[in-house]
């Protein structure tokens, strides 16, 4: 299943990388993530202090896997982890909504088979990744507040003593991404769980965009984005460095891809000016992802990034058409400015008014791209360019769960199941426009073609040819 970030990266850089998963799984099924540096420096707070593990608990494959956390369980309590709490974040977006549930059984399963070794391992927190702790790009930081004030501090507005029984009562309010803060407490309603000086803490995230702020928060001295009452003196590491222009975190367990060359570098480096837009939640994927997981410019005097805020504090079913129209307007703008060579957005509509599940909110969202796509084709249309319409990965086009026949499948009330996460559907792509010469054509024979494609494609259309170990184009002259 595609996910936006590893997407990106194979758009802009030609080439599919070895990304955050199959890293982390190579670290773990040789044991070299017990050898690194960043598991030697965590592992310092083990005699005396308590390894926090905070992430999503799904088994998704998008931001985290359920099995990765297992793994780093067992291997952490191995290794000498004595003391151990997880803070986990319920999903629903990336996996069904309602599947929270098992997961939480799964872990307090193995969580008790610790136990038994004489390992004191529990879960401490919980809460809905969209509501508690994994916002991003700065978009709302009373999200991370409310993870930080359960997991470092204790608190949170619901208290319970097993956390199976949390996450059923509070999808009572609220379904798996949007649930409550919550803490776990003891016989005395004392939190058993809160991180304080001495304690290691663990971000077992491989993706990146959800960890960074929290990141920020845990590891950075100077810091005003809200009060955070407490700044504990904590080994911090993430599964992987989650911002390498950053250096965010400084410890990590698993060292990051290192993706050189993408294709804006060579395109700026040659001259081609360009504009880069989206809105706040699909910003750094037209930027930061797109260009490797770097942040800035390669070139500010031939490049211009502008991102649109996003809507905050409500969920973006209640705003469908979010900021598509002005993503269009901006793309317009900068295409009958004549300043640039190169326009490339993201329309972030079809993706994150899928995810709510939301189907007659996701219609307005795709008729809202749509209408923005118009605009851009219009303003192409005008100057005589070129347009390359794609997608990184499905979501809006199928919203229900199907079987293995592709019938939609109904639950016990006869309600049909909504599916939220994205699909595994092909992409579509389409090339035109009145600068394209008369003999570009599709070629034929790139039979598994696919997103790490795109970047030589666009680079013949700039007039110039991919370095050999690029994914070949998809496109080829032909005579008429």
């Amino acid at each position: 299943m595609g996910n936006s970030e590893v997407g990106h990266n194979a758009l802009g850089a030609g080439r599919i990388f070895a990304q955050g998963a199959k890293l982390v799984d190579l670290a773990l099924a040789s044991g070299k993530i017990y050898e690194g540096e960043g598991f030697k420096y965590i592992s310092e707070s083990f005699e005396k202090g308590t390894l926090h593990l905070i992430g999503l608990l799904s088994d998704g494959g998008v931001h985290s896997r359920l099995d990765q956390l297992q793994l780093l369980l067992k291997g952490s309590s191995e290794h000498g982890a004595k003391r151990i709490r997880v803070h986990f974040l319920t999903d629903g977006r990336d996996v069904s909504d309602g599947s929270s549930v098992g997961f939480v059984e799964t872990i307090e399963n193995d969580l008790a088979n610790l136990r038994e070794k004489g390992v004191d391992a529990q879960i401490a927190s919980g809460g809905g990744r969209m509501y508690v702790t994994m916002d991003r790009y700065e978009n709302d930081w009373d999200v991370v507040k409310r993870g930080w004030d359960a997991q470092v501090l204790g608190e949170a507005p619901h208290k319970f003593t097993n956390a199976v029984e949390a996450v059923k009562k509070l999808r009572e309010i609220a379904n798996d991404q949007y649930l409550p803060p919550f803490v776990i407490v003891d016989e005395h309603n004392k939190a058993v769980g809160p991180i304080v000086d001495g304690d290691a803490v663990v971000t077992f995230n491989f993706r990146a965009d959800r960890m960074v702020m929290l990141a920020k928060a845990l590891e950075y001295q100077d810091f005003d984005k809200f009060d955070r009452v407490r700044f504990p003196k904590i080994r911090y590491a993430g599964m992987l460095q989650y911002d390498g222009e950053l250096k965010l975190p400084s410890h990590y367990l698993v060292s990051p891809p290192e993706i050189d060359r993408t294709s804006d570098e060579y395109l700026v480096y040659n001259g081609i000016c360009t504009f880069a837009c989206s809105e706040t939640v699909k910003f750094g994927h037209v930027t930061f992802f797109w260009n490797g997981n770097r942040s800035g410019y390669f070139n500010p005097e031939l490049e211009k990034y502008v991102e649109i805020p996003s809507d905050i504090g409500i969920s973006f079913n209640l705003q469908p058409k979010m900021k598509a129209l002005e993503i269009g307007e901006r793309a317009r703008d900068a295409i009958l400015s004549h300043k640039f060579d190169q326009v490339r957005v993201n329309i972030a509509n079809g993706d994150m008014v899928g995810h709510t599940g939301d189907i007659q909110a996701t219609i307005v969202a795709c008729k809202a791209a749509d209408e923005a796509v118009k605009m851009i084709l219009d303003a192409i249309e005008q100057v005589g360019g070129i347009y390359v319409v794609t997608a990184d990965h499905g979501n809006a086009e199928d919203m229900v769960k199907r079987d293995k026949c592709g019938q939609p499948l109904y639950d016990k009330n006869g309600q049909l199941q909504i599916l939220t996460s994205h699909t595994c559907h092909p992409v579509p792509i389409a090339i035109g426009g009145p600068g394209l010469a008369p003999g570009v054509r599709f070629r034929n024979d790139v039979p598994d073609g696919g997103l790490a494609n795109v970047a030589a494609t666009i680079m013949n259309l700039h007039g110039f040819v991919a370095p050999n170990d690029y994914e070949p184009t998809l496109i080829q002259v032909v005579d008429n």
